[in-house]
């Protein structure tokens, strides 16, 4: 399964972003969906993630009230909003897809390859 995020950008603090994932020729339909994010020299964080079926939503403490992750499994497709963006936000930003919807990074079978987040003050 070759996930795609897109919807990264640059942004000034503040502002809001939605990123999106999805994969083309696969059902993302049975998989949960994480959300992850590493800015330079830092390790690799839990931003939030949803079950297979919508109901449950999980954040880590860098969603920090701002940040809300859905999906639309009729568009194969996941979302993360990220509203009140700061200058600690700047990262990169991975999709992922498993089983289950945890914040432990090798729980998740699928990546994608990432998209740039960059908030400027």
């Amino acid at each position: 399964v070759q996930l795609q995020a897109s919807g990264g950008g640059s942004v000034q603090v503040g502002g809001s972003l939605r990123l999106s994932c999805t994969a083309a020729g696969y059902s993302l339909r049975s998989y949960a969906m994480g959300w992850f994010r590493q800015a330079p020299g830092k390790e690799r964080e839990f931003v939030g993630g949803i079950s297979w079926s919508e109901d449950r939503t999980y954040y880590g403490n860098a969603a920090k009230g701002r940040f809300t992750v859905s999906r639309d499994n009729a568009k194969n497709t996941a979302y993360l909003q990220m509203n009140s963006l700061e200058p600690e936000d700047t990262a990169i930003y991975y999709c992922a897809a498993g089983l289950t919807a945890t914040a432990q990074a090798n729980a998740y079978e699928y990546w994608g390859q990432g998209t740039l987040v960059t908030v400027s003050s």
